[in-house]
């Protein structure tokens, strides 16, 4: 597996090596030794799939306050999406600032991150499919989120947002360090 810091402190691409054959290839997703060698959450608690019907879709900016804050592993399995992430942890040197990365089924990279960050994507493709490996229990009361359009980040999202739930669409603006 292939480890690549992103500009955000703590965030990495994740990328498989695959091995091929005539057959196809096999390659690892997931080795408990390779994370731990990176400090990264080995512990998985559950896993999760987003299915997302149409392209334009956004879900987020969605983060668990502390102490029920989670770090995940987030990959596309199917179509693409433009995943974003943004610190949020006071006294980070990437404090609020944000990265967005294209996943798809195609490139097969998965997108690490750490606790302190909110998490949010938009389909770049109908019929798309997110899978994610928490490390953490989700807490429903620990929940909760920025606005995808907040002006404190400024994310410049690829595609118009034409779907979002109520809730994503309402949260407050941001007014500081949350986690």
């Amino acid at each position: 597996m292939k480890f690549t810091p992103t500009l955000l402190a703590g965030a990495f691409l994740v990328e498989s090596e695959p091995m091929t054959d005539e057959r196809g290839f096999f390659a690892r997703s997931f080795c408990q030794n390779e994370f731990i060698s990176h400090d990264l959450s080995t512990n998985i608690a559950q896993c999760n799939i987003s299915y997302n019907k149409t392209c334009g879709i956004l879900r987020g900016m969605h983060y668990q306050r502390a102490p029920n804050a989670e770090a995940k592993l987030v990959r596309c399995t199917r179509g693409s999406i433009y995943d974003v992430i943004i610190d949020l942890r006071g006294g980070s040197s990437t404090f609020q600032q944000w990265i967005g990365y294209e996943l798809n089924s195609k490139n097969r990279i998965a997108l690490y991150i750490p606790k302190g960050f909110a998490h949010g994507f938009q389909t770049l493709e109908d019929d798309t499919e997110v899978f994610y490996q928490m490390f953490d229990f989700f807490s429903p009361q620990a929940a909760s989120g920025v606005r995808w359009d907040d002006p404190a980040f400024n994310i410049d999202w690829p595609l118009p947002v034409h779907t979002i739930s109520e809730k994503d669409r309402n949260y407050p603006d941001f007014n500081g360090p949350t986690l």
